[in-house]
């Protein structure tokens, strides 16, 4: 019980949060998912072109296109590479279904590390001295935990994807991976706060498995927007915003509540 009454407070703590960055006026955050987005865009269209004119080059030297007399040489290459070009698309859109939530926390992470001590500054009254040593520290204790994740959660599909085809048992992979997926990008989202705590990566790991049902909770929404075909990675930039705000502020809650001195 007491891990559906945390992933109930997780999913709470997202509407907290959404009325937290208007009231505090940090809703000016959000621009920084939009240049991703831009950024994302100018970078995904430059390399389908480049990726489909190397692969209309490679396969007109293997099958010499240009060669062919059907319906004019012009009209079959034109067609050809419209075909690769949405076929490199749909592989673009594919991998980044599945890494994509993990590409938007490393690139946005300075930004999350800003965003989470301001978020604990305004609900606790602590004030952190900027030091750029220490956001150097935070940031790349983001990059390298969203790695770490990664890393994990591609061995667990992997075996999740096994089991998929044992009858019965594959019948909850699915929903597994799901839980899974949301555990690491709510351990993502929390782990910055309880760098500030100094918790050390180990220590941090234990708080969030201790806190399974919280963790999950943070992750569960973002994870569940990723899943939205085409856009979903685009989307999870902006509600990424609302997930270290709530994370942050669960985890605060969670602290305070159990007497954990919050530096």
């Amino acid at each position: 019980m007491t891990f559906f009454k945390d992933f109930s407070k997780g999913i709470k703590a997202y509407s907290k949060a959404s009325k937290f960055l208007i009231h505090h006026k940090l809703t000016w955050f959000f621009i920084f998912p939009i240049l991703l987005n831009i950024l994302l865009f100018i970078l995904g269209y430059a390399s389908t072109v480049s990726l489909s004119s190397k692969a209309i080059a490679e396969l007109n030297s293997w099958i010499s296109i240009e060669t062919w007399e059907f319906w004019g040489s012009g009209v079959l290459y034109d067609v050809i590479f419209f075909l690769i070009n949405i076929l490199i698309r749909l592989l673009f859109i594919s991998i980044f279904a599945f890494i994509g939530g993990y590409f938007v926390l490393i690139l946005l992470s300075p930004i999350y590390a800003i965003l989470s001590e301001k978020v604990e500054q305004k609900l606790t009254g602590n004030e952190y001295p900027f030091s750029i040593k220490q956001f150097a520290k935070d940031v790349w204790r983001g990059i390298l935990l969203a790695l770490r994740n990664l890393g994990l959660e591609i061995i667990i599909t992997i075996g999740l994807f096994a089991l998929s085809f044992v009858p019965v048992v594959g019948l909850v992979s699915g929903p597994l991976l799901f839980l899974v997926t949301a555990y690491f990008y709510g351990f993502s989202f929390m782990d910055y706060t309880m760098e500030r705590q100094n918790l050390n990566l180990n220590q941090s790991i234990n708080f969030a498995k201790t806190n399974k049902g919280l963790t999950v909770g943070n992750g569960t929404i973002f994870s569940a927007i990723l899943l939205i075909p085409y856009i979903g990675v685009l989307i999870s930039g902006f509600v990424s915003i609302i997930a270290i705000t709530a994370a942050t502020i669960s985890t605060i809650e969670l602290m305070i509540d159990n007497k954990q001195k919050l530096q």
